[in-house]
C-alpha cells in the first residue's frame, strides 16, 4: 500500500514540476524575457506553485482554519489556471510559424489573458449547479410510479470549500423540483477528516415523499465507511450498503463502492457487482429495477441482472478541459449522459462539486431531474 502511494505522489509531482516548467520555458520564450533576474523570480514562483497545492491540502487537513482554508482554495484556483495556461502555451508552440510573425509577447498575452479568463469563468460555474431534466422509460414500470420524479445528485464534494451554505442551496433547489424520491449517488463528501454534520445538515431538509437513498463512493472510503454511515444516519437518510429497497413494486438496489484495499491493490479486487446484487436479501430477478453505482463501470453485469435504469457519477466529465476526452475514453463513452441500450438505461451525472481546482470549464455541474415513465 505505501509502495504504491509512494508511487502516485511520485507521479503526481513529476507531472506538476513538468508542467510547470514547461510553463515557465514557454513564457520565457514568448515573452522574451532576458533578465537572469526576472527569469530567477519567474522560475521560484513557479517552483512553489508546483507544491502549493500538495502542501496547502496537508495543511487544511491537519488546521482547518480560516487561513488554511484559503490557502486551499487559492492553490486549487493556482492549480487549474496552470491547466488552463499550459493549454494556452501548447496552443502558441502549435501555431508558432504565426506567432513568430506577429508580436510574440503580445500573442503571448491575448492566450495569457484568455486563459485566466476562462479559469475565472470555471471558478464560477463551479458553485452554479444547474437542473438538467431528463425522461426515462422503464418496462412495465408500476403504476404508482408513472410519471414520478426522481432528483440525482452526485459528487457533491462537501469538504473545504462546499461547506453548509452551499449546501442549503443545493437543498432549496432539489425541493424546488417537488421530487418523490432522491438518489445521492456518492461522494457527497470530499473525504477530510473533521466535523462534517454541520455541512451536511442542511440536506437532511430535503423533502421527498419516498425518502433520500445514498450509496457511497471512492471519497466515503478514505472518510471512513463508518463515519459516513453515522453521520447520514443523523440526518435521515437512507444509505444502501449492498441492499435493495423495494418501494410500491420498483426496486432499487444500491452497489457500494469497493473497499478501500481493493482500490489500493487492483490484485485484491473481489467483488463483483452480479454476484453482490445476487445475494442480497430482497432481490427479485425481473423487478422493474434501478441501480445506484457510483462509477459508470459493470455495464454488462448490470444488463444481466435486469437492471432498467443505473445511475452513475464519478467523472465529472473531466471537470476541466481536455480531461473529459479522457473520461470519454477510459469509461468507452459512458462517462457523461444518457445511454438506452434496450430496455437498459444509463445515466452518468458529470456531477455538482469538483475535486481538486475549484473549477469546471466546458461543463456545467448539474441537479438531475428524471421523469419515470
Amino acid at each position: 500500500m505505501m509502495t504504491r502511494f509512494i508511487f502516485f505522489a511520485f507521479l503526481g509531482l513529476t507531472l506538476l514540476f513538468g508542467s510547470h516548467f514547461f510553463l515557465y520555458f514557454s513564457g520565457i520564450h514568448f515573452f522574451q524575457i532576458t533578465s537572469p533576474k526576472t527569469k530567477g523570480i519567474i522560475l521560484a514562483v513557479l517552483a512553489l506553485g508546483s507544491v502549493s497545492f500538495f502542501l496547502a491540502s496537508l495543511l487544511a487537513h491537519y488546521r482547518e482554519n480560516f487561513f488554511s482554508i484559503s490557502l486551499y482554495a487559492v492553490a486549487g484556483f493556482w492549480l487549474g489556471l496552470v491547466a488552463n495556461l499550459f493549454l494556452a502555451s501548447l496552443l502558441l508552440w502549435i501555431f508558432y510559424p504565426l506567432v513568430s510573425r506577429w508580436n510574440p509577447p503580445a500573442t503571448a498575452g491575448v492566450f495569457f489573458c484568455l486563459a485566466l479568463l476562462l479559469s475565472i469563468y470555471g471558478t464560477w460555474n463551479a458553485f452554479h449547479p444547474k437542473v438538467k431534466n431528463i425522461a426515462v422509460t422503464i418496462p412495465n414500470l408500476p403504476a404508482a410510479w408513472q410519471g414520478k420524479t426522481a432528483v440525482q445528485i452526485s459528487d457533491v464534494h462537501l469538504g473545504h470549500l462546499y461547506r453548509s451554505g452551499f449546501a442549503e442551496k443545493l437543498a432549496q433547489k432539489v425541493n424546488a423540483q417537488n421530487p418523490d424520491i432522491v438518489f445521492i449517488t456518492g461522494d457527497l463528501f470530499d473525504g477530510m477528516d473533521g466535523s462534517l454534520l454541520n455541512f451536511v445538515r442542511p440536506l437532511g431538509e430535503i423533502k421527498a415523499k419516498q425518502g433520500t437513498f445514498f450509496v457511497t463512493g471512492n471519497h466515503e472510503t478514505y472518510l471512513g465507511l463508518d463515519k459516513t454511515f453515522d453521520i447520514l444516519e443523523q440526518i435521515q437518510v437512507k444509505t444502501l450498503d449492498d441492499r435493495v429497497a423495494t418501494i410500491d413494486g420498483l426496486q432499487i438496489i444500491g452497489y457500494s463502492y469497493p473497499p478501500r484495499e481493493e482500490m489500493e491493490d487492483p490484485k485484491e479486487k473481489s467483488k463483483s457487482l452480479a454476484a453482490t446484487v445476487k445475494k442480497m436479501e430482497g432481490f427479485v430477478p425481473g423487478k422493474p429495477t434501478i441501480l445506484l453505482h457510483h462509477a459508470p463501470t459493470d455495464i454488462a453485469e448490470a444488463k444481466s441482472l435486469g437492471v432498467n435504469l443505473q445511475l452513475s457519477g464519478h467523472t465529472h466529465k473531466g471537470q476541466l478541459f481536455p480531461f473529459n476526452f479522457i473520461t470519454h475514453w477510459i469509461y468507452k463513452g459512458y462517462d457523461y449522459g444518457l445511454r438506452t441500450e434496450g430496455s437498459y438505461s444509463i445515466y452518468t451525472s458529470n456531477g455538482i462539486g469538483t475535486w481538486g481546482p475549484p473549477m469546471r470549464t466546458f461543463n456545467t455541474p448539474e441537479i438531475v431531474t428524471i421523469t419515470l415513465q
